[in-house]
């Protein structure tokens, strides 16, 4: 499928609280490196090319860019780089969505996540430094195991409360724990792991967010299992046929079928490839047919 002047705008919108998106956005995590993210030894990106990237993404219409205080490499911090690209002021219409929880030391080595009130607080104080902000649009507190999130999202209601937060959501969750959030504070999403082949036992869960209001943002949606190691490998034969049939590639099918799953349903596709970002985007324009859709439903439940 061609890619030229198609912008997020072709994908729909959602709104996020009170904040009107683009369901195709951007995710932030590849802009500080070259190759897998997320880890010590992580080879840092060009600064420029960065840079240029993340301008190209809100010229296409992304106005939904999804961060991290802990998405680094040696020498590179989206969230300063997102700073340095957008901030001196952000576009009026921009949300930056950010994550608390996680937590790596200096070297980027993972260390223990966020579990104290004061702990969440600094995480936020340090998104606000890096990102050039007085107040964070959307903060998700991302979980780890089935605890109890009550004392960690109340520490999160309570600086929504006070202005430093716009809107909450949370990730990595299950129903439950999303319920137990919901007592709690309004929750505008939830950010799981999803997508062809992937977390089909979580289809019951997306539809159910859309059924409570609250946007559905996959992460991984187009690398599937290979995870923070990108995207790549061989792909199915199913998934090839219908990609050509439409002129398209693997991963515009796989981010096209996501937007499928339902109005509520966000992509946050990540890349430091400026092609690449232009066929993301253009993914928003995809129409599947029933067909297509019926062939892709079989392949998520069986694909690993």
């Amino acid at each position: 499928m061609t890619t030229e002047t198609i912008t997020a705008a072709a994908s729909g919108t959602w709104t996020l609280g009170d904040m009107k998106v683009n369901r195709i956005g951007f995710g932030a995590m590849r802009v500080p490196q070259d190759g897998p993210a997320l880890r010590a030894d992580s080879v840092p990106g060009d600064r420029d090319r960065a840079v240029a990237v993340l301008r190209r993404a809100v010229e296409l219409g992304v106005n939904h860019i999804d961060t991290a205080a802990f998405y680094f490499s040696p020498l590179r911090s989206a969230n300063e780089l997102i700073n340095r690209a957008l901030g001196g002021p952000y576009p009026d219409d921009l949300v930056i969505a950010t994550k608390v929880g996680p937590r790596r030391d200096a070297s980027g080595e993972w260390a223990a996540h966020a579990r104290t009130p004061s702990e969440l607080r600094g995480q936020v104080e340090e998104n606000l430094r890096q990102l050039g902000r007085d107040h964070l649009d959307l903060v998700n507190l991302r979980v780890v195991g089935t605890d109890s999130l009550a004392e960690r999202f109340g520490a999160l209601a309570e600086l929504r409360e006070a202005g430093l937060i716009r809107h909450l959501g949370v990730s990595n969750v299950r129903p439950e724990q999303l319920a137990e959030a919901r007592a709690i504070a309004p929750v505008v999403c939830v950010q799981n792991r999803y997508g062809i082949g992937t977390g089909a036992g979580q289809d019951e869960f997306v539809r159910s967010c859309g059924e409570q209001g609250i946007a559905f943002v996959p992460f991984y949606s187009i690398a599937a299992a290979r995870g923070e190691d990108g995207a790549g490998g061989a792909e199915s034969e199913v998934l090839e046929s219908v990609a050509r049939a439409h002129g398209a590639s693997t991963a515009q099918v796989r981010l096209a079928w996501t937007l499928h799953r339902g109005p509520h349903v966000l992509a946050i596709p990540g890349t430091g490839n400026p092609a690449h970002l232009d066929a993301n985007v253009a993914a928003g324009a995809l129409r599947l047919t029933g067909d297509d859709l019926a062939r892709l439903e079989t392949l998520h439940h069986t694909e690993v």
